[in-house]
């Protein structure tokens, strides 16, 4: 390997169109890998191509890609099994089996438990809780025939903490939170660590569309800050919105060897929002 702080150097990032999975990819971008970014979402292209063009007066979170990265894109649907399949196996024939893989596609389906429609409700759990099994199941079965490789999925502290508003969201993310500590304990023998983030509020279009799409102006966020007792939401304690980074920074943590011990863990990375669950 050239790099001996990670596992491997093949890495693959969903949901990398933008977000939390675009500052993931540019994390692992920064070092001397092939990096992947898969996302349903065409963006995902200009998003790597961004990504690998040299950089001046870059945001002090963003990291620039090392020159000897190798930065790749393509349209994949998560959700979906033969997509799924196809991104593997060209990913394969083109550079190898992923060393560490990083799922972090998903969806936001909001809404009342009480009126929830039988198609979000899907949507939901296709993306989020499927498409978790979909690509961790087939990265697992690579690694676990390799004898070593790294699995981090981002999930949410919505799948350990319920929210008014959010039915169909935790209930997706509990189910992947499930499929993917099972997971982790049956291939951990096998040498393959797999492992969770769960975000709280970031700074992401996902979270900025439950406040009419636009950024957080001082209202919004001193409302997340605080939280609201009538809806029985908790606030954060370490008063910040979290940035795409910070969830970037973990997730490279529990990928590397620096972690090598750390599997089937649940790293809660939401400014103490979900206190001790």
């Amino acid at each position: 390997m050239s790099n001996g702080d990670l596992t491997g150097r093949n890495v693959v990032v969903t949901g990398a169109a933008g977000g939390i999975g675009a500052a993931i990819a540019a994390r692992f971008a920064a070092e001397d890998r092939v990096v992947s970014l898969w996302d349903l979402d065409p963006r995902v292209h200009a998003t790597a191509a961004a990504l690998a063009a040299p950089r001046d007066g870059a945001d002090s979170d963003d990291i620039d890609c090392s020159p000897t990265a190798s930065v790749h894109s393509q349209e994949v649907d998560v959700s979906d099994a033969d997509s799924v399949r196809r991104a593997f196996d060209q990913l394969t024939a083109a550079h190898g089996p992923a060393d560490v893989l990083v799922h972090a596609a998903g969806v936001m389906v909001g809404g009342s438990a009480l009126e929830l429609d039988a198609a979000d409700w899907a949507r939901c759990l296709s993306v989020n809780a499927t498409g978790t099994m979909l690509v961790t199941q087939r990265a697992a079965a690579d690694m676990a025939a390799a004898g070593r490789g790294s699995i981090v999925v981002v999930s949410s502290n919505a799948a350990a903490a319920p929210r008014v508003g959010m039915a169909a969201y935790g209930a997706a993310k509990a189910a992947a939170t499930a499929f993917t500590r099972s997971l982790a304990l049956q291939v951990a023998p096998l040498g393959v660590r797999v492992n969770l983030v769960s975000p709280g509020s970031t700074d992401t279009a996902m979270l900025r569309d439950m406040f009419g799409g636009t950024p957080l102006d001082d209202d919004a966020e001193t409302a997340l800050l605080d939280g609201d007792p009538a809806v029985y939401r908790l606030g954060i304690p370490l008063r910040r919105i979290a940035a795409p980074a910070d969830i970037a920074a973990a997730v490279h943590f529990l990928a590397s060897d620096g972690a090598r011990h750390i599997t089937m863990h649940d790293l809660r990375v939401d400014g103490g929002a979900t206190l001790d669950m």
